[in-house]
């Protein structure tokens, strides 16, 4: 633990917060240091801006299952609220109130309405995911991305030139990890390997995450997916989100999308054989 931390506990602790929440907001504080969490949008149900076509899918179909389930939660209260007031045994009288008993109307109700709002998230997250798997196979950039203990190494193919790979290691801060540049408005395939164990290629700004697992042959549906970038250009963090290992928290990296036209003068300074 570096001074400064253990300082902080001793602060906490000599102002009476106790050890549990001292390490709690310790936690907190550490996880904050990332520096790589992008910035939840209230407009968008607190997801991040996405920069896909497909994010956008995403956050279409999660903002659609918040608002009908505030909306069925906001009904099942004032149900409640309706019973407790107007069927509650008064003081006043003795009686119960009127019980209801085997009323197969109100039965078939609570069965019918549950089983079409189940039936209707069911159809849209189906529609939306086979959206989101969807490969053309007619990519305009294809990158070939492998993950290992404890980087990335990125080999981009398009319009039949291959780029020199960019591999990585252990960083501390995404900006310093390797540096994969896309295109704005392209079409882009990932095909991902792994040679050791199962990692997991996460760019938050996709709303989107795939499983690297070893093993899987080459033309393995499992291995690929593919987005389409929206004009949105800057420098957006990666990490894995499957624990890897020791340097599992260290496993970053950076996706750079720019305008096209730069993008051809990184081509040209980048061509070169796959090593």
């Amino acid at each position: 633990m570096s001074p400064t931390r253990r300082s902080t506990r001793r602060s906490l602790a000599r102002r009476g917060v106790p050890r549990a929440a001292a390490l709690a907001l310790l936690l907190a504080t550490v996880t904050a240091c990332a520096n790589d969490v992008p910035k939840a949008d209230w407009s968008r149900g607190l997801l991040p801006t996405s920069i896909t076509t497909q994010g956008d899918t995403i956050t279409n179909l999660w903002n659609g299952a918040w608002i009908a389930a505030l909306a069925t939660g906001v009904v099942v209260i004032v149900l409640i609220v309706w019973a407790c007031i107007f069927h509650t045994r008064r003081r006043a009288k003795a009686e119960l109130p009127p019980q209801v008993r085997y009323n197969l109307p109100i039965e078939i109700f609570y069965t019918l309405v549950p089983l079409v709002m189940v039936s209707v998230f069911f159809f849209f997250t189906a529609r939306d995911t086979r959206e989101v798997d969807a490969v053309s196979g007619k990519p305009d950039v294809q990158v070939k991305v492998e993950a290992f203990q404890w980087s990335w190494r990125f080999t981009t193919v398009v319009g039949g030139k291959t780029l020199k790979p960019v591999t990585g290691t252990p960083v501390s801060d995404y900006h310093q990890g390797p540096q994969l540049v896309l295109p704005v408005n392209k079409r882009v395939e990932f095909d991902l390997s792994s040679p050791d164990v199962i990692h997991s290629f996460w760019v938050p700004a996709f709303l989107f995450k795939r499983d690297v697992i070893p093993g899987l042959l080459e033309n393995d549906k499992g291995r690929k997916f593919e987005i389409t970038t929206l004009n949105k250009p800057g420098v957006y963090a990666g990490r894995c989100a499957e624990l890897c290992g020791v340097d599992h928290s260290r496993m970053l990296f950076n996706v750079k999308l720019v305008p096209q036209a730069e993008y051809d003068q990184y081509i040209a300074t980048q061509t070169g054989s796959a090593q």
